[in-house]
């Protein structure tokens, strides 16, 4: 049987440099007698420093004046902006340009479409005639003959509309 190679084998990657490991026990000794000869850091704080350090701190602070702050945008240029915008829209929207409806231009569907779905009774169409309208020289009596009603009924009704429920 043959043996395989252990797959652990493998290098890790990471090399010393040469001549590492003959300086090294001299260092670390030379480490060591340094940091037993110098127990200080060298550094030393006043008295009673950090007693008065916060106030100190607090003082300092609350002298200053506050900072002058600069808005980005300024008000005075932004309203004369939009009172300007406002008075084109406002001059878009005047009565002046816009004509009037009248009745030539209204069609007859809208017209139909608007009272079937608004629901307007005849009580609600005579309250807008005055007593003129109502004079009987405006209501002209048409003769028709019978065979023209029984065509404009076929033609425009349907024979559900007629039945009364």
């Amino acid at each position: 049987m043959k043996q395989d190679k252990p797959h652990t084998n493998t290098p890790s990657g990471f090399k010393v440099p040469k001549g590492y490991f003959e300086g090294l026990e001299d260092e670390i000794l030379n480490t060591v007698k340094l940091k037993k000869k110098v127990n200080d850091s060298g550094f030393k704080a006043p008295e009673h420093y950090f007693d008065s350090l916060e106030d100190i701190i607090l003082d300092n602070v609350s002298e200053k004046s506050p900072t002058k702050v600069i808005p980005l945008f300024r008000k005075g240029p932004l309203i004369y902006a939009s009172a300007v915008a406002a008075a084109v829209i406002l001059l878009f929207n005047l009565s002046i340009f816009k004509s009037e409806p009248t009745f030539d231009t209204l069609d007859f569907e809208t017209l139909e479409s608007y009272v079937l779905n608004e629901n307007i009774g005849s009580y609600d169409i005579a309250t807008l005639l005055s007593e003129d309208d109502l004079i009987d020289e405006n209501f002209i009596e048409y003769q028709t003959e019978d065979h023209t009603l029984e065509d404009y009924i076929l033609d425009h009704l349907d024979v559900e509309d007629i039945i009364i429920e």
